[in-house]
């Protein structure tokens, strides 16, 4: 371990916190490997827990610290720097992916889901009102925090309740008119770790949900990228102006820095081209920004998240 990290964690003794966790903890993990864009630097403490009391465990070490905590769900609208994340990043493992049918019309999904995998279980349980979660890159966990949707439908729309690990290491339920929605956010406390949630819909025929979920991901098909390194929608919409609209109209859409670009399919996509680095996809979105706001008096607001640390 370098002397930079001995300092920053003077008070934590990591040899006792690997051989108490294992290979759940990881010193200076390279994030890249995490992230859509395929880039990114190391965590200072990269932690993947196997189950709810592991979890537990670790946040009381590492909070009587005040560490400061990243959550790191699928990494599909996450940007992350070159020079890596400062603190905790926490990625929930596979475990906490389970999908049970709780009613004929309501599921329990773990926080790690995949967004595709809910729909297909709700598909399996005759469940409608779901399909829009396959067309959304990403786990449950973060289309909650995100209050993720397409097509006419956001999470919130279907949300019952979500277990949470909260600030004092506690679980708990939380209903969902207790929290509050807006578009691509909810005003949930950051330090919270969402475990699972519960999701109601419709009870509808297999033939007829799958049809539904065929059309929308066509739909998306037809008008985004795929199979390329990228964090899905960079900027939010600004009411009834779509961002990929002001950014073509104000002559950004062929703009470009080193390897990263905007898509030519959808330029509210932006790429890494294979060898970019974060710092180029950032001064992009800043000249972009930039341009936009001079050109139609619009302020941008990124719907991708950037963590970690700036040079």
């Amino acid at each position: 371990m370098d002397e930079r990290i001995k300092i920053q964690f003077m008070n934590l003794n990591i040899d006792l916190l690997q051989e108490k966790f294992g290979k759940s903890l990881i010193i200076k993990e390279n994030l890249s490997k995490y992230s859509w864009f395929n880039l990114g630097g190391p965590a200072d403490i990269f932690f993947r827990p196997q189950n709810k009391d592991q979890l537990v465990e670790f946040l009381k070490d590492i909070r009587k610290n005040n560490f400061k905590q990243h959550i790191l769900g699928a990494g599909s609208n996450t940007l992350i720097r070159d020079s890596g994340v400062k603190g905790v990043v926490i990625k929930l493992s596979s475990k906490f992916s389970d999908l049970k049918l709780l009613e004929k019309d309501t599921i329990e999904v773990g926080a790690a889901a995949l967004d595709k995998q809910v729909s297909d279980f709700a598909k399996k349980n005759d469940i409608s009102k779901m399909e829009f979660l396959s067309c959304i890159p990403g786990s449950i966990g973060g289309a909650i925090t995100m209050n993720s949707g397409c097509y006419g439908s956001d999470i919130s729309k279907i949300l019952l309740s979500i277990k949470v690990i909260d600030d004092n290491g506690k679980e708990k339920e939380i209903k969902k008119d207790e929290i509050k929605f807006y578009y691509r956010g909810t005003d949930l406390p950051k330090n919270y770790i969402i475990l699972s949630a519960k999701l109601q819909g419709i009870v509808s025929s297999k033939q007829l949900i799958e049809k539904k979920q065929i059309e929308l991901i066509q739909r998306k098909k037809e008008s985004q990228p795929s199979q390329i390194k990228t964090g899905g929608s960079t900027f939010k919409n600004n009411g009834d102006k779509k961002a990929w609209m002001l950014i073509k109209e104000s002559g950004c859409d062929k703009l470009y820095v080193g390897d990263a670009k905007i898509s030519e399919k959808h330029c509210n996509f932006f790429i890494n081209n294979g060898n970019a680095r974060t710092s180029d996809i950032e001064k992009l979105i800043n000249q972009v920004k930039k341009e936009v706001k001079t050109k139609t008096g619009v302020d941008l607001e990124l719907e991708i998240k950037i963590i970690g640390n700036e040079k």
